[in-house]
């Protein structure tokens, strides 16, 4: 009678094995050889099957990490050193982080200059829907919420939140005081001190608010210097310079390219001391800076961009203070301008421009 039951082949064990039920296994009779395959017994095979199933064929494949996105619109050509220190930190300050290029994220920078027209780098990085955007400038953060209200902004160094943005904001109206300070120290003789204000920006008032509240101490007279253009800035230096015993402070936020120029260069000419809020001043030939350490912004930006790619909201995250100070002296400048830098504030100086 032709046996019906089906068989079961279990892999290659150095011998062609098949499973078989215990009541239908054959033994050779002696001295017979066999070339049908040996079988096994019913436990033997379970066992063998139970192995086999416990154990799985292949490792599972790792599944992907999801690839996030960000872009950054960055102050400066793209050339410039003190901008690409800048993206470089917020780089470092998110890869420690655990957000690294090529892995689970991706870094889209555009460089904002002045010669640049920032509403199309705006709607160039708002046009890839990254998970957030970093900006360091006013007219970059009005110009991306204008363009958005649902991609997070941090920015770094500038502004109020509002909406869908928050970060590290250099409104902290106290440091007035220490630029007077410096300014003073610089320039012992110092009995005037011109704030450059723009009537058009109300936060400069509040800027010259704490700078008017420290004069006294210090021994000096504060009074603004209304600049509204580029036309206003020679016939306002003059003026002031006409009496002796005088100086400057510019606040925030940062002059347009021609502007700044043109101030840098009738300060020397003039032979005004002054100091400015940021290092870009003292680079391009301002006499000395105060103020927050542009690069490490962007590396605490970092936390920011973290938090929101872990599912947090702008709104939700408080605005922060620069936690990193720089002062900056261009001895080159104050040569020029005929001032001996103290041997005192030359030690507390981060950089000195040769």
């Amino acid at each position: 009678m032709q046996n019906n039951k089906k068989s079961l082949r279990i892999g290659n064990h150095g011998r062609n094995d098949v499973c078989v039920p215990d009541a239908v296994q054959r033994e050779p009779a002696p001295g017979e050889k066999s070339d049908e395959p040996r079988h096994i017994g019913r436990r033997t095979c379970l066992a063998l099957l139970g192995g086999i199933l416990a154990s799985p064929l292949t490792a599972p494949a790792r599944s992907a990490e999801r690839v996030r996105r960000i872009g950054v619109l960055i102050y400066g050509g793209e050339e410039n050193r003190a901008s690409q220190a800048q993206a470089a930190s917020l780089r470092e300050g998110l890869k420690d982080l655990g957000w690294v290029e090529g892995r689970n994220l991706r870094i889209d920078v555009r460089f904002d200059s002045e010669l640049d027209d920032t509403r199309a780098r705006a709607e160039e990085l708002v046009a890839s829907a990254p998970d957030a955007i970093v900006v360091n400038t006013s007219r970059a953060t009005k110009a991306l919420q204008q363009l958005t209200r649902t991609i997070p902004i941090v920015y770094a160094g500038v502004g109020d939140p509002e909406g869908n943005i928050t970060g590290i904001t250099n409104l902290f109206f106290s440091i007035g005081g220490k630029w007077l300070e410096l300014l003073k120290e610089v320039a012992p003789g110092l009995v005037r001190a011109a704030v450059i204000t723009n009537p058009n920006l109300a936060a400069r008032d509040d800027w010259f608010a704490a700078i008017e509240k420290a004069a006294p101490v210090v021994g000096v007279t504060a009074s603004k210097l209304a600049v509204r253009n580029l036309a206003e800035i020679g016939p306002s230096l003059d003026a002031f310079a006409a009496e002796p015993n005088g100086g400057l402070v510019v606040v925030p936020p940062l002059l347009a390219g021609p502007q700044r120029d043109l101030l840098l260069r009738l300060a020397r000419e003039r032979r005004l001391p002054a100091i400015y809020h940021a290092r870009t001043y003292s680079a391009e030939g301002g006499l000395m800076s105060y103020g927050s350490d542009a690069a490490d912004q962007f590396r605490q930006s970092a936390s920011y961009v973290d938090r929101i790619l872990r599912g947090a909201k702008p709104g939700e995250l408080p605005v922060q203070f620069p936690s990193k100070f720089e002062l900056v002296i261009n001895s080159r400048t104050a040569k020029a301008i005929g001032i001996e830098i103290p041997p005192m504030l030359t030690a507390r100086a981060d950089e000195l421009i040769e």
